[in-house]
C-alpha cells in the first residue's frame, strides 16, 4: 500500500511539476510558475526514492504504468479533455505491465 501512495503522489508532483514549465514555455504564464514546477519535481524524485524496491530501474520502470495513467487523469480533471478509448486500453496495457515488473516473482 505504501509503494502505491507512493507512486500516485510522486505522479502528481511529476505532473504539476512538469505542468508548471509547460504552463510558463507553452502558455505564456509568469516565470515565477518555475517555482513550484522546481519544488514539486524535487518532490518527485523524494516520492519515488521511497518505493519499496530492490533496485532502482525497478521501480521505476513500474512507475511508468503509474505516470501514465495518472496523465490521463490530469487530462480529463485539469485540462477538461476527455480520454479516449485508445488512451484507456493504452493505461490499462501499462498497469498491467507495472504490476508484472512490480510484483512479478524473483
Amino acid at each position: 500500500m505504501k509503494t502505491l501512495l507512493c507512486y500516485a503522489a510522486a505522479a502528481l508532483c511529476e505532473i504539476a511539476g512538469c505542468f508548471a514549465f509547460w504552463g510558463w514555455l507553452r502558455l505564456g504564464r509568469s516565470a515565477w510558475w518555475l517555482a513550484p514546477g522546481m519544488v514539486f519535481l524535487a518532490l518527485f524524485a523524494f516520492l519515488l526514492a521511497r518505493v519499496e524496491a530492490d533496485h532502482a530501474g525497478r521501480a521505476y520502470a513500474a512507475y511508468g504504468g503509474v505516470y501514465i495513467v495518472a496523465s490521463l487523469a490530469w487530462l480529463a480533471i485539469v485540462e477538461k479533455a476527455t480520454p479516449d478509448r485508445w488512451d484507456i486500453i493504452g493505461a490499462v496495457v501499462c498497469l498491467a505491465g507495472a504490476g508484472i515488473i512490480l510484483c512479478g516473482p524473483r
